[in-house]
């Protein structure tokens, strides 16, 4: 399991004007943070800190790769991340988030980003994500389409279940089909 050591940045130590740093995320840095939606990927992140006295302007950049699942097949896929994100910190007496603004205790002036930089690839996660066309596992989409609620064996009986209120539609439909 990697450490998370390297993502805990003490904010005292940092110069007045901007600092650089460089994080790479594998595998490692997915199961040691207990990613719950992300479990594996190659990803980089550039971040650069400004400093203007207690203030710290912290612009994230990410981007690489991680595997998710496919919507259709569950087959894993690649997924490409490429997302900036901006987070202000701040000096104060006790540890809270507020939205964009972090406030960390000053006698402790030490901020860990790495569950933010988490956060930040899961949102630019697409909500919708799945394999280009023909790429899907085919035994699942066969599976899929036999247990479909307009396929298979409970074909006849559809018209009979249907809700009556969209019985309408269905002459609709049925009409502009022929």
């Amino acid at each position: 399991m990697g450490s998370l050591e390297p993502f805990k940045i003490d904010l005292k130590g940092l110069e007045e004007g901007d600092t650089k740093l460089v994080f790479h995320l594998d595998d490692s840095y997915f199961e040691a943070i207990d990613a719950p939606e992300v479990k594996r990927g190659e990803l980089r992140t550039d971040l650069s800190i400004h400093r203007v006295g207690d203030f710290f302007e912290l612009d994230f950049h990410t981007v690489g790769t991680i595997q998710v699942p496919c919507d259709l097949c569950l087959e894993d896929m690649a997924q490409s991340i490429d997302t900036r994100n901006k987070l202000v910190v701040k000096f104060g007496e006790d540890y809270i988030e507020d939205d964009d603004l972090v406030t960390v205790p000053e006698n402790e002036g030490v901020v860990d980003v790495s569950w933010f930089i988490y956060e930040f690839v899961e949102l630019a996660i697409p909500f919708k994500h799945a394999h280009e066309s023909g790429e899907c596992d085919p035994a699942m989409l066969q599976l899929l389409k036999a247990h479909s609620a307009t396929e298979g064996a409970h074909e006849d009986n559809a018209e009979d279940n249907m809700d009556p209120r969209w019985a309408g539609l269905e002459k609709i439909k049925t009409t502009i089909k022929e």
